[in-house]
């Protein structure tokens, strides 16, 4: 009996031992396990380091959830047509604060933009303006146009759930070539980085895009992020840091591609851009 009572004792302690483990080891933000998996067997574990050349390269998913955010423009409308030059912008937000500091230790240790949350605008997958208000003016060339807005925290990091986000196209005057894009394919666009990174921002530098119309995964469509050079396979649609980078110029290319490697049919699957990392002063 003493015996029986010693093995069930065991067994005990051994499970309280495996689920201490599993808890140590579960994804903060989805509970599940995260594991070594190869790429065959599911996507990178978040915070698995890939490391190449000297860089390295991790996914991060611990940021304050915004999940009732919502994002809409109200003009320019969808499919409409404006004057080419300033055009009226003017959005509807709701459950989210623009210029409010993100709380998180993320702010320390990123590029923050001290004016706070914001709202990211692209027009035609290029370079974005924040905006720290629901209304403002931009100017629109003569031609039909792609807008993104989504929702971004205050250290740029983009807010990724459906309704954060507000896609659409729109015209300025009498274009005479009309732009080949379905909105409803799988595109990428390109966030951050983005200008320059001087002294402690330059330690550790955020990779940021936004997807619409796809998902991420292994044995799916992935993003092939070139930086000056050295190629990683990220198949998490995640914000992620890039370490190790040197001071100057750096180049990063981005692209969209299918479980082959082919980059995927659309104006702005495929984008590269350069940024500027300098010493404090």
């Amino acid at each position: 009996m003493k015996k029986t009572y010693l093995l069930l004792a065991s067994a005990l302690m051994l499970g309280f031992s495996a689920c201490d483990t599993a808890r140590q080891t579960q994804d903060p933000e989805t509970q599940a396990p995260i594991t070594n998996a190869r790429a065959d067997e599911g996507p990178t574990p978040v915070g698995a380091v890939m490391s190449k050349n000297g860089l390295r390269v991790f996914a991060f998913d611990d940021s304050q959830k915004y999940p009732e955010s919502q994002l809409r423009l109200n003009t320019p409308p969808a499919g409409g047509v404006v004057e080419p030059g300033p055009v009226a912008f003017d959005y509807s937000l709701s459950n989210y604060q623009l210029t409010r500091m993100t709380p998180h230790s993320n702010a320390e240790h990123l590029a923050n933009s001290q004016e706070g949350q914001h709202i990211h605008n692209i027009v035609d997958n290029q370079p974005y303006t924040a905006h720290y208000e629901t209304e403002f003016t931009k100017d629109l060339e003569e031609g039909e146009h792609v807008i993104l807005s989504f929702l971004s925290r205050s250290y740029h990091e983009s807010l990724k759930h459906q309704g954060a986000y507000d896609l659409r196209k729109v015209t300025a005057g009498k274009p005479t070539q009309r732009l080949d894009i379905n909105l409803k394919d799988p595109h990428m666009f390109y966030s951050r980085p983005k200008g320059e990174y001087v002294g402690a921002d330059t330690e550790q530098v955020m990779l940021d895009f936004y997807l619409v119309n796809t998902e991420l995964s292994a044995e799916g469509n992935r993003v092939r992020a070139t930086i000056n050079g050295t190629e990683f396979i990220l198949d998490r649609w995640l914000p992620y840091i890039m370490e190790g980078l040197p001071m100057g110029e750096n180049t990063i290319k981005l692209e969209l591609i299918d479980r082959n490697g082919n980059v995927l049919p659309g104006p702005y699957n495929s984008v590269t851009r350069t940024f500027t990392l300098k010493p404090a002063a």
